[in-house]
């Protein structure tokens, strides 16, 4: 049984346009330099005032590893290009350095449910810096048991007996960044990862005892044409991975260097990307698979599929997750926080990340403090993407404000989301319909206030 429902082509063309993906309100590119280190010291000090009476809310943390071998060219994360390897051991110093400003300030043993190693690629890192770096978080903070500890993992850098030893340090859930098994598309991203390789990996992961596992897909990159793509699909499905994240390739060569490398005249049109992923959306339906929200599917049984049933389902900045709202330290080069009502950002270069350490800062460059509207519309945003319900009483009753009047203008444009069928409106609330899951971004972008403002959308991947 699944919730999958058809979304017409002519939907999908419709909502074929820019905007964020969430995993924060306000957005990144709304973070302003006058936020400092100095504002999250503050932050942290207000956190710890709030539960001097109780026991601490737990904490997510989230560790950026940027080092990788070689450049893949459709990438947008922030990285380093090395094949120097002993760069792991210091950058996993510098690490410390830096959790040590924090336990200064919040203390030792405050409990964490939610660690989370991204990148560039966390598995650069060998075994025993990686069994050092998360000795060293467990001295630091509380790693409560149960809790989730994830990794992404290139299918490059690891083998069998490698996944072994990140079940055996205490990882729990992996993602493998497969983007496309087809060989002449993994070429033009210089990416080359024979197909046999992953579903090794995939035997060997299971066998180590992970409870959950990802796959992470790309559509619309160089040389995908439908044919292509539905192998890849199909090989998918014969992985039958826990979770899928399927994820439309954004081309901004003017932000990101590497994709300058791609060239613009083997990219599918618009057209054929969105077959793309209407194609995705009928097979893994077919296969089972709930449709989370966004571009995430899930197995009925997976915990994120779960939590959606059940409402649970919360958006941090690593997307969906099944933990609870917390605030989230981040650790490393441009790793986000998001402490006590603000968002910060470490240096997104490796020399300035030192630098503001060896000065003894905690190496902030960039946040916000949330205003009230924004802690609002916040609240409003959340419930549409992780529950796709938003009830005007509760938001009324957490914030003292009378929603039909604070949001009327916002209103009178869900009603064109109505008349599509792609939400429900009445007095109580909005209700997302099963076709509107596929455009809830569009739907969360009403309560946008920054984006209607200046109507700034080409930073942005697509809706769809």
């Amino acid at each position: 049984m699944t919730n999958m429902t058809a979304i017409s082509p002519g939907l999908l063309r419709r909502f074929d346009t820019a905007g964020p993906r969430y995993t924060s309100y306000p957005t990144a590119d709304r973070f302003v330099e006058a936020f400092t280190a100095e504002d999250l010291l503050q932050a942290l000090a207000q956190r710890q005032a709030g539960h001097a009476a109780t026991a601490a809310l737990p904490l997510s943390l989230y560790v950026h590893v940027p080092f990788c071998e070689s450049v893949c060219y459709y990438c947008a994360c922030n990285k380093i290009i090395t094949r120097k390897h002993e760069r792991g051991a210091h950058y996993v110093d510098t690490l410390a350095r830096e959790v040590a400003m924090y336990t200064e300030r919040i203390g030792t043993g405050q409990p964490v449910s939610q660690l989370h190693l991204g990148g560039g690629s966390p598995t650069f890192l060998s075994d025993d810096e990686l069994g050092r770096l998360l000795d060293m978080l467990g001295t630091a903070f509380a790693l409560t048991p149960g809790g989730e500890r994830s990794i992404e993992v290139d299918p490059r850098t690891v083998d069998a007996r490698r996944l072994e030893r990140l079940a055996e340090l205490g990882f729990n859930r992996i993602s493998f960044g497969v983007q496309d098994f087809d060989p002449e598309v993994q070429k033009a991203v210089h990416r080359i990862q024979p197909a046999g390789q992953v579903f090794d990996l995939m035997a060997a992961a299971r066998r180590s005892g992970f409870e959950s596992i990802n796959v992470d897909l790309i559509y619309g990159l160089p040389r995908q044409t439908a044919e292509s793509f539905t192998r890849t699909l199909k090989q998918v499905n014969q992985l039958r991975p826990d979770r899928i994240a399927l994820y439309g390739y954004a081309h901004l060569p003017q932000r990101f260097k590497p994709q300058r490398r791609i060239e613009v005249a083997e990219l599918p049109d618009g057209p054929a990307k969105l077959a793309m992923l209407s194609q995705a959306l009928d097979v893994f339906g077919e296969a089972g698979y709930v449709y989370v929200g966004m571009d995430h599917f899930a197995l009925p049984g997976d915990d994120l599929a779960v939590a959606k049933r059940q409402g649970r389902l919360h958006r941090n900045f690593q997307g969906y997750s099944t933990q609870p709202d917390c605030d989230l330290i981040g650790l490393g080069v441009s790793a986000i926080g998001s402490v006590a009502g603000t968002y910060s950002q470490n240096a997104k270069s490796l020399e300035e990340y030192c630098d503001l350490l060896d000065q003894g800062r905690l190496p902030v460059v960039r946040g916000l403090a949330l205003t009230r509207d924004d802690l609002v519309r916040r609240a409003v945003i959340m419930a549409l993407m992780c529950q796709g319900r938003l009830l005007f009483e509760m938001i009324e009753q957490a914030w003292l404000i009378d929603f039909q009047r604070y949001f009327s203008s916002e209103i009178q444009q869900l009603k064109e989301f109505q008349a599509m069928g792609l939400l429900t409106l009445d007095a109580s609330g909005v209700q997302v319909s099963a076709s509107g899951w596929y455009v809830v971004r569009a739907i969360a972008m009403v309560f946008d206030r920054y984006l209607r403002a200046d109507h700034s959308r080409a930073q942005f991947s697509r809706v769809i």
